[in-house]
């Protein structure tokens, strides 16, 4: 399963990824996130662990990058197959003032792949 569709497939997962955040549109996000995925960060030294029933309505109501016609920062600095259905994607993305390192796990189940954890870093720009 470690074929070039394989990693075609996967990008194609993490475009939805990176156009949901940008429109913050959770209908593309739901076609991503597997619905037991985890939302992961730490701030101020407390971790905070979301399911996506309560990350979407979080996504709903952050105004859309694009409704400001904000520069996409779009990257996935890389891809790694770790076994036939199990992957790691580690992406740059930017939701202004923010920009994020996000760390996804990804699996394949129900015939595509998923992101079952996004756990990942901000920094708030200058």
């Amino acid at each position: 399963m470690s074929s070039p569709t394989e990693f075609d497939a996967i990008h194609s997962v993490l475009q939805l990824y990176f156009d949901g955040l940008y429109h913050s549109d959770t209908t593309l996000l739901a076609q991503v996130f597997h619905q037991d995925a985890l939302y992961a960060t730490a701030v101020a030294d407390k971790p905070i662990v979301l399911r996506m029933d309560e990350y979407f309505p979080v996504v709903d109501a952050r105004p859309a990058p694009a409704a400001s016609s904000q520069p996409r920062t779009d990257r996935v600095l890389s891809i790694e197959l770790i076994g036939p259905v199990t992957a790691h994607a580690r992406l740059q993305c930017s939701i202004p003032p923010r920009d994020f390192i996000d760390l996804l796990t990804l699996i394949h189940v129900d015939g595509r792949w998923q992101v079952i954890s996004k756990v990942f870093h901000s920094d708030v720009r200058d």
